[in-house]
């Protein structure tokens, strides 16, 4: 792909800035749009440091210089034992549990969006990113010989990151990618860029300190679209990392190198007449509430059949959501979208209203709602706004079904083939069976909220990246590596 195709994909995402490129806007923004500032779980009272000094511990005003930067280190890391792969996935681990509170509140009051409490847990949950344990050799041993196949790293991968999660899938994404024995260079989102520093710094720090290699993570300080440009056609990033929206994805797909996408989702939720409604009805708050629902495997629409739709709804009242009556939710509507552009668009989100706390929603639609509440909840059809966008806000529409098969039905079409997460909530393996072939998504949740599917109340383990284009799904740091088969001939079996 060309400068000039890449500078038009990106763009869509990293540009819109409000300034020429090259320059960062003072308007927070996700996936590159602006966002305003969290209710009642945002701190007013935290100020951000002071921009990280460039060229200093991983932090570079060239992507250029960061990814030479990366590369020395890739170099000496190649050449050392596992055992210090080992340490640095231990001190990642390790600083962003003892850091979480500081770090979770400087990420919300740079990014504006979200929940403290959720951002600091984040942070917190990084200890079940996995790490150099993955890393496991195949062996074959026969009349002919001796033959080992084991996991061998790229060098310098390229990532970008989101504003949802800046912090966290970057440590994660770090974890992962030391263990399997790269060094990274990150492009971050421009609103959640002095978070995503300081923490490469801190990490940087420690890591030297350990083993002695400076610059293992490294970070453009001020990302704009010819960093992002440079990144992905560099000679010496092997490997792209993107987690981030449609055009960022699409942009990484072009590239001429092997690109690991974490792309967008819309994620349905079915409900059945067989269902434990109250399972359900907590799940779907638990997760469509996370971080005001800014979580690309969160619950964004639900589809239940007709003969539980009215008990389930009670129950999610009963569970701590608030329903929103038709008026309501037609006020709610118009004020979070705005009529496509062009006849058979999409509709415009309010970017403004994007991970605002449900009381501060309610609140812009004259709507006072009691204290504690995590998440807006009412009918819709789906014809509604709500229902065919990913709109990042903790209001979830729950549109009637004729029976299953009709709620699955619309689950597919709603899902938009993004081949992301869907959920179900049955006790019908006919019917889960039946979902979860035709949705054909990376992350299929049964009877649990959407965390369950990265090991958050489910089995299994955690990443902030999960790869849904591209198919290598929950990333981990076999991802990360490629294969490598050694072959001895003959005379070495010992039995």
């Amino acid at each position: 792909m060309n400068e000039q195709a890449i500078r038009t994909v990106v763009q869509e995402v990293l540009a819109k800035l409000g300034k020429p490129a090259a320059a960062a806007s003072n308007a927070p923004r996700t996936n590159g749009i602006p966002v305003v500032k969290s209710g009642g779980n945002s701190t007013s009272h935290f100020t951000p440091g002071p921009q990280p000094t460039s060229g200093r511990d991983g932090v570079f005003s060239t992507a250029g210089d960061a990814i030479a930067a990366a590369n020395g280190a890739f170099q000496e890391l190649r050449k050392r034992p596992l055992a210090d792969r080992e340490k640095v996935v231990q001190i990642v681990k390790q600083m962003c549990e003892q850091n979480a509170q500081k770090w979770g509140q400087q990420e919300l009051a740079e990014t504006k969006i979200g929940r403290l409490d959720h951002k600091i847990e984040k942070l917190q949950i990084i200890k079940r990113v996995p790490g150099t344990e993955w890393l496991k050799s195949n062996c074959y041993s026969g009349d002919a010989g001796l033959t080992v196949e084991e996991f061998a790293p790229f060098g310098v991968i390229g990532a970008i990151t989101p504003v949802t999660h800046s912090l966290p899938t970057l440590a994660g994404n770090i974890i992962n990618m030391v263990a399997a024995g790269n060094t990274v260079v990150f492009n971050p989102h421009p609103s959640g860029a002095r978070i995503a520093c300081d923490g490469v710094q801190a990490f940087n720090r420690a890591i030297k300190a350990a083993i002695g290699i400076d610059n293992v993570a490294t970070i453009v300080g001020e990302p704009t679209i010819e960093s992002a440009n440079e990144i992905f056609n560099h000679r010496d990033t092997k490997v792209l990392c993107v987690t981030g929206g449609p055009a960022v994805a699409r942009a990484a797909l072009q590239a001429r190198k092997k690109a690991i996408v974490a792309g967008p989702g819309n994620p349905p939720v079915v409900v059945d007449e067989t269902a434990d409604l109250d399972n359900a009805a907590k799940s779907i708050i638990t997760g469509g509430a996370y971080d005001n629902n800014l979580l690309c495997i969160g619950e964004k629409e639900v589809f239940a059949v007709n003969s539980i739709f009215d008990k389930l709804l009670d129950a999610m009242g009963r569970h701590g959501g608030y329903r929103l009556n038709a008026q309501q939710i037609d006020a709610l509507t118009k004020l979070a979208f705005s009529p496509p552009k062009e006849p058979g668009g999409h509709a415009v989100l309010n970017r403004d209203l994007v991970g605002l706390d449900a009381s501060v929603l309610a609140e812009k639609i004259g709507v006072r709602v009691p204290a504690g509440t995590q998440l807006l909840f009412g009918e819709t059809d789906t014809s509604n706004s709500f229902v065919p966008e990913e709109q990042m806000m903790p209001f979830v529409p729950f549109v009637r079904a004729k029976d299953t098969m009709h709620a699955i039905e619309m689950a597919y079409e709603f899902e938009h083939g993004f081949g992301h997460t869907a959920i179900i909530h049955s006790r019908n393996v006919h019917a889960m069976t039946t979902m979860g072939k035709l949705m054909n998504t990376t992350l299929f949740i049964k009877n649990g909220p959407c965390g369950a599917g990265l090991g958050l109340g489910g089995e299994g383990y955690l990443s902030f990246s999960i790869a849904t284009p591209t198919g290598e799904g929950v990333t981990n740091p076999l991802t990360f590596t490629r294969v490598r088969r050694c072959v001895m001939v003959d005379e070495l079996r010992v039995v």
